[in-house]
Order: structure tokens, then C-alpha cells, then sequence
């Protein structure tokens, strides 16, 4: 019994005495047999079968067996089907020929059955076991292929860790460092004001009971403008109290926002993760000589308190709205607005929004009104180190970064629905409880 019963062999021969006795021979062993008279027919029935082994006779009219095996050997679809040639040439120059047109053996007339057998179990054989060490080769191929995808983002991961980490104590050293005198300005301030409305109101009491001072007074009131002083300065005081607020509102945003060493899981606030985002982005918002203001239109819903790692998630809003602001400052290069667009509100805008989802999940749509993308862009959006942005300005991190965190971390789902002309929104889903917390897997 051969090794391979059910492999299917084409014998091309012109000779019906041959294709009787091979025919037979092959049948008695369990093979599957087919017969072609000619090179010709050969040629055409195989652009239908896919045999396992060709015996192909030398000597044939027309399409001889030396250039059917030539045409055989340039199609690609029967370049590796085994083919061994048949015939009573006993020249070394036929044989050599023979090989090099891609021929594995020669069989020599008249046959000797159990030389036909041997040499048929073999490369038959020989053929199947190429083929399984092909797939072998082409699954394990696949497996290292996605073995070294995940390897990758699993790299990606623990360097963005790192990064982030370092931020974190970066920013943490920081926010002490002016947290500090910031709380003595503005503590001190509210006393500076109390002060200052009591010499206000004694020199306006000198005022109603001396309004004629004597020159001496009058000439330094004149010499430092009392009159203007009187009025600016609760203005400057209230000036300098809005500025250290303001300095006060950003270094608790940087607080917020980073909160890098919170490695746990913990209930936070969505919402007040996305503000301290458009905080300290509000630099780029602000308009510019050749754009005006990109507004930032929030529409919240009702949510609860989420299950998330803080820091990781305010690091995608931070990709996301940062994206977004590029992709409108790029729309506006290529495409200004004119004034009279300006008037009817056609602005360069962003528009977050929130909504709690059958009770159970939160989504975040994060959406800009610039030129969009294309279908080929989108399909690799989330490959790492992929980017259109021109070189040293993006990274092409960003998002694969943003995906690992959405889906890996908290087990839920990011995406993007662009089209040319109709602008980009992210859609992030995530549960408000995460059953497991999501480990990166380290292959």
C-alpha cells in the first residue's frame, strides 16, 4: 500500500499500451489515476485538476515531453507538482536535459512494475512531506508573526509606562515645587486687599475733611496720580488675585491629570479627567494670526463614577484632543476661513460628549469639524509608529498607545469615524466596572 492512497497521478502518453499497464499498475496500489494522450491535452486538463504526480513520456507528437515540462515549470500553478519522465532514451544528455527543465526522476522502458512503484511512493512522498514542512513553516510563521505583533505593543506599553512614570514624578515635583509659594501669594493677597481698603477709605475720610491740602501734599498727589492710583489699583489686586486662581487651577489640573502613580484601579471622575485635559491644552485653543479661536463645545451627560487607571486614561484625551487640534490646524492652512465665514460660525471647533450607555458603560465622543480622512489612512491608524503628520512632529504612538489603554486596560473599545470633507470623531466605550484589570501579556 502506498504512503499517500488517495493521491491523484496524470500519465501523459501517447502509447496505449503504456497508459493500459501504468493505469492498472497505479490502480491495484489504491491511487487515483487520470490519463492524457498528448502534451496538448495535458496542458489543458490541468488547467482544472491539480494532480500530486505527472509521468510524462519524452517521446510524443507535437508538444513533446521535454516542452511540456518547460510549460509546466513556468506556470505557477504547476511549477511544483513532482513530474517524472517516461522513456527508452538512454543518452545522459536526454536525462541531463530532462532534469534541468525541473524533472525529479526518470523512469526507463519497458517498465519493471515494482521500479514504477518505488519510484512513485517516493516522490510522492517527498512531495506530501514538502508540503506539510510548507504549512508547518506557514502557520508557525503566522504564529511568530502575531507573537512579535503582540511583543511590540506589549514594548510599546512598558515604554510608554516608563515615560509616563518619569512624567509623573516630573510633574509631582513640580506641582510641590509651586504649590507652595502659590498658597502664600494667594492667601496673602486676600490680606493685601483688606489692608488696602483701609488705607483707601482713610485717605478718602483725609479727603472729605482736608479737601485743600497744603502745596507740600497737593504736588505729591498730583506727582504720583493719586486720583488714577485710587481707581487701578483694587483693579490690579483683583487682576493679580485672578492670576494666581488661575496658576492655582492649573496646578491642580497638572495634579489631576497626571495622577501617573495610581497603578490600581480607582472610581474617578470622567468629566473632571477631560477638564484638566482642556486645561492644560488651553494654550492651543487660544486663537492665533492665522486662525481664530477653536472652540471646545462639551455636552455631558449624567455619569457615574468610572473604574479606571486615572492617569492612563487622561493620557488618551490628551492624545485624542491634541489630534484633534492638529487636524484643524492643518485644515486651516490648507483651507482659511474667510471673515464672511468667520461671521456665519463656521469655526474650527471640537465637540466632546458624554452619555452612560445601557446602564453599564460609558462613551466618550471626541469629534472635530477638520478635512477627514480617508478609508486607507483609518485602516492603519492604530499600527505603531504609523503617522501623516511630517517628520519630528508625530510620533506615530499615540494612538496604538490610546487603543492598548481603552482596550487592554480597561476592556472596552476605541474608534474612529472619518470620512474626506466630514471631519474625524473617536468613539471610546468602556465599562463602568472592570471585571478583571487587564494585564499587558508578555510573550
Amino acid at each position: 500500500m502506498s504512503p499517500h492512497p488517495m493521491s491523484l497521478i496524470l500519465i501523459v502518453d501517447d502509447n496505449p499500451n503504456n497508459t493500459k499497464v501504468l493505469f492498472e499498475l497505479l490502480k491495484q496500489a489504491g491511487y487515483r489515476v487520470l490519463v492524457a494522450k498528448s502534451g496538448e491535452s495535458a496542458l489543458e486538463r490541468l488547467q482544472s485538476v491539480s494532480p500530486d504526480l505527472i509521468l510524462l513520456d519524452v517521446m510524443m507528437p507535437g508538444v513533446d515531453g521535454f516542452e511540456t515540462c518547460r510549460r509546466l515549470k513556468a506556470s505557477p500553478a504547476t511549477q511544483n507538482i513532482p513530474t517524472i519522465f517516461m522513456t527508452a532514451l538512454s543518452d545522459a544528455t536526454d536525462k541531463v536535459k530532462g532534469l534541468s527543465l525541473g524533472a525529479v526522476d526518470y523512469i526507463t522502458k519497458p517498465f519493471q512494475q515494482e521500479e514504477v512503484l518505488a519510484r512513485v511512493n517516493i516522490h510522492l512522498k517527498l512531495y506530501h512531506l514538502n508540503r506539510e514542512l510548507e504549512q508547518r513553516v506557514a502557520e508557525r510563521t503566522a504564529e511568530l508573526s502575531i507573537a512579535l505583533t503582540q511583543l511590540k505593543q506589549s514594548q510599546l506599553l512598558l515604554v510608554h509606562s516608563e515615560k509616563m512614570s518619569a512624567l509623573g514624578q516630573l510633574v509631582a515635583g513640580i506641582v510641590h515645587e509651586i504649590k507652595n509659594p502659590i498658597n502664600f501669594v494667594q492667601g496673602n493677597i486676600v490680606y493685601v486687599d483688606e489692608y488696602m481698603q483701609a488705607v483707601l477709605s482713610l485717605l478718602q475720610v483725609y479727603q472729605q475733611h482736608y479737601p485743600n491740602p497744603v502745596p507740600a501734599v497737593q504736588e505729591k498727589a498730583e506727582g504720583i496720580d493719586l486720583s488714577f492710583l485710587l481707581s487701578d489699583l483694587p483693579k490690579t489686586l483683583s487682576s493679580m488675585k485672578l492670576g494666581t486662581d488661575r496658576i492655582y487651577e492649573i496646578v491642580l489640573s497638572l495634579r489631576n491629570f497626571s495622577r501617573l502613580d495610581e497603578s490600581e484601579l480607582k472610581l474617578c471622575d470622567i468629566h473632571a479627567g477631560i477638564d484638566s485635559t482642556l486645561l492644560i491644552l488651553q494654550h492651543r485653543l487660544k486663537a492665533k494670526p492665522d486662525r481664530p479661536d477653536i472652540k471646545a463645545i462639551k455636552e455631558y451627560g449624567a455619569l457615574p463614577e468610572v473604574e479606571c487607571y486615572p492617569g492612563q486614561l487622561n493620557q488618551v484625551f490628551m492624545n485624542l484632543l491634541a489630534n484633534a487640534i492638529d487636524a484643524l490646524e492643518e485644515s486651516m492652512v490648507s483651507c482659511p476661513l474667510s471673515e464672511a465665514s468667520r461671521t456665519k460660525g463656521d469655526r474650527p471647533t471640537i465637540g466632546i460628549r458624554t452619555e452612560l450607555i445601557d446602564g453599564d458603560r460609558v462613551c466618550i465622543r471626541i469629534a472635530d469639524n477638520g478635512l477627514g480622512m480617508t478609508e486607507e489612512v483609518k485602516d492603519h491608524l492604530f499600527d505603531p509608529f504609523f503617522t501623516t503628520k511630517p517628520v519630528g512632529k508625530g510620533t506615530g504612538l499615540g494612538l496604538p498607545i490610546s487603543y492598548q489603554i481603552i482596550v487592554e486596560k480597561h476592556k472596552g473599545q476605541l474608534e474612529c469615524i472619518s470620512a474626506p470633507g466630514q471631519g474625524t470623531e473617536f468613539v471610546i466605550t468602556i465599562p463602568v466596572r472592570v471585571a478583571t484589570p487587564a494585564i499587558p501579556k508578555i510573550v
